[in-house]
This record gives C-alpha cells, sequence and structure tokens, in this order.
C-alpha cells in the first residue's frame, strides 16, 4: 500500500460531532460541534486552532473493505435493530439502522436500488468484512487480509486521513485529507477455512514516527459519576483520556483543544490489564515530543503555554 496528500490541498480537518449527530467518545463532556483545521509540511502538520503542537502524522484509509453476503448483510441488520429496540430513543442512537435517504448505490436504478436503499449497511462501524475500522497503523508498506464474501470480492476505500490517535476519540476524529492510494491484491484461495478468519488480519507498516518520550495516562473502571463498572474497558479508555485532557488544560489548553489533540496526533491506547476484578487498567500514551515546550510534571508545577480562550468556538471553522 501507498498513500498521500493532493498537492492542491496541503491541509486538513478534524471535527467533532454535535451530540444529536452521533456525538464522541466524550460526548457528554463535549456535546457541541467543533472543527480545527491542520496544514500540512511534508509529513508533518499543525494547526492554527490548536497551537503548540507539530507532529508527523501517520496516513492511513479510516475505511477499507470488502462487501458482504446477502446472508451477512441480513445478520447485521438482525443484530443491530435488535440492539437499537433496546433503547430506540436514546441520544445518540445505539446503532445506526440502513436509511434509505443517504444511501449511494453507484449504477444500481429501479426495483434493484430500491431494495437496496431499504437495507444498505450505514459504513459507521467496523464489522466482519473490515469496513470502518479507522486503524492508525495501516499505512505506507502495511497489508490486510480480508475474507472474501462475494464473487469478486467488491473491495472499496476512502476517509483518508493524515494523522489519528488510536480510537479516532473525536468521531470524526482523525485529520480527514484528500489524496490517493495505490494497492496491489492478490487471492488466498480459502484462505477463511485455511487460517480460521472471522474478521480481517492486518500487518503494520515499518514505518512509524519516532516517537519515544511519552506521559502515559491510566483509567479504571469508574465513571465520572464514581460509579464501579465491571472489567469495562470503554469506561476505563474514557477516563484515561478525560485524564490527559485535565492534565494538558494546566498547560493553558481548553478542553476542546486538548480532546483535538488526542484525536489527532499519534497517541497509543492499550489495555494494560484486563483480569484483576473489577478494574480494567486502559492506558493512553502521549507523545511529549509532539509539544513545543515542556509538558513533562516538575516540581514547581505547570506553566501555562498558551490561553486556548484566546481561540472562541466560532472561530474554530475558519
Amino acid at each position: 500500500m501507498a498513500l498521500g496528500t493532493l498537492d492542491e490541498y496541503q491541509w486538513g480537518f478534524n471535527g467533532m460531532f454535535a451530540k444529536e449527530n452521533g456525538g464522541g467518545f466524550l460526548t457528554e463532556h463535549f456535546p457541541e460541534a467543533r472543527k480545527s483545521i491542520w496544514d500540512f509540511y511534508g509529513v508533518y502538520t499543525r494547526s492554527r486552532h490548536v497551537p503548540g503542537v507539530n507532529f508527523a502524522g501517520i496516513m492511513h484509509p479510516g475505511l477499507i473493505g470488502c462487501l458482504p453476503s446477502q446472508e451477512l448483510l441480513d445478520e447485521w441488520n438482525k443484530r443491530e435493530l435488535g440492539l437499537i429496540a433496546t433503547d430506540p430513543d436514546r441520544v445518540p442512537p445505539l446503532a445506526c439502522p440502513p436509511d434509505a435517504s443517504t444511501a449511494h448505490l453507484g449504477t444500481l436504478k429501479g426495483e434493484a436500488a430500491t431494495k437496496a436503499a431499504a437495507e444498505a449497511a450505514r459504513t459507521v462501524p467496523p464489522r466482519e468484512h473490515g469496513g470502518n475500522c479507522d486503524i492508525k497503523d495501516l499505512t505506507k508498506g502495511s497489508k490486510v487480509y480480508f475474507p472474501v464474501y462475494v464473487k469478486g470480492g467488491g473491495l472499496s476505500m476512502g476517509d483518508l486521513h493524515f494523522s489519528q490517535g488510536d480510537g479516532e476519540i473525536t468521531f470524526c476524529g482523525a485529520i480527514e485529507m484528500a489524496g490517493w492510494i495505490h494497492i496491489k491484491v492478490s487471492l488466498i484461495k480459502d484462505g477463511v477455512s485455511k487460517y480460521a478468519v472471522k474478521n480481517p488480519i492486518f500487518k503494520p507498516s515499518p514505518i512509524q514516527p519516532e516517537y519515544k518520550q511519552h506521559l502515559i495516562f491510566e483509567g479504571i473502571s469508574v465513571d465520572e459519576s464514581g460509579e464501579q463498572h465491571y472489567l469495562d474497558a470503554h469506561v476505563s479508555y474514557r477516563q484515561a483520556c478525560l485524564n490527559a485532557i485535565e492534565y494538558m488544560k494546566k498547560f493553558g489548553y481548553s478542553g476542546a483543544q486538548a480532546y483535538a489533540i488526542l484525536g489527532t496526533a499519534p497517541v497509543q491506547g492499550h489495555i494494560s490489564g484486563i483480569v484483576d476484578i473489577p478494574n480494567v487498567c486502559a492506558t493512553l500514551f502521549l507523545p511529549t515530543e509532539i509539544f513545543e515546550f515542556d509538558i513533562n510534571p516538575c516540581a514547581e508545577g505547570p506553566t501555562p503555554y498558551i490561553n486556548g480562550d484566546d481561540i472562541p468556538i466560532s472561530e474554530w471553522d475558519k
């Protein structure tokens, strides 16, 4: 795989969805829509909206996968509609059901198009076929092994990102970019049965930004209200992210700016412990070398480097 930016579009954007439009990982804390612009300088990027950081990106397709069979599509709709039925009025919703008004059907026309639109899978989540996996390490030189469900495979891809933190936590959470991608395709006959493949297998690229210094923030399965959850990795990673955001706010960032850093910079998310009841220990690795100032703890305490309040929300879309 090889990919890059288009010469005439040396910039991208990071978005935070409004809660009613799907929100994000921390939507209860950041319910309003926001967008930050990031300018590209070769393999590096910086933002007029989030000063004080400059980092190398890991360009990758957020979405890549093969077409499902009719049987697999039916299974997706059955299980996801069943989940929605448990709390149909939830905001944001529990899943994204088929929506004929937003279906993109290519060359299909007439009755075939009507049928497809009524059952077509929304491409928001990852599924068995691949899909919107948002794996930041799927970059130049990487490989993916997909299960194939229909004749011809139906491989497609898109949603190119310049850089992203693990989890794409702001939802439109990477730096979305206009770009190109070149791939080579080959087939392993009966590979699904030979290798017991149920979901795609990824072989990452040897090309990675050389960030070796990190601050590591922990989170456990205790939510913001103090409620204990049982081995809940979602709660634990959310707490690790919130801990990192509160830390960065001490250096002058607004909460939204710190959130944008976690969504765009090459931060790493890990499940460090998942066996010791009742808490999962999730960790977030924040590379300190991306900052233009010293963000490490010291005896004197944090010194604000910027004033995030100088960039009001209304300026974020310019």
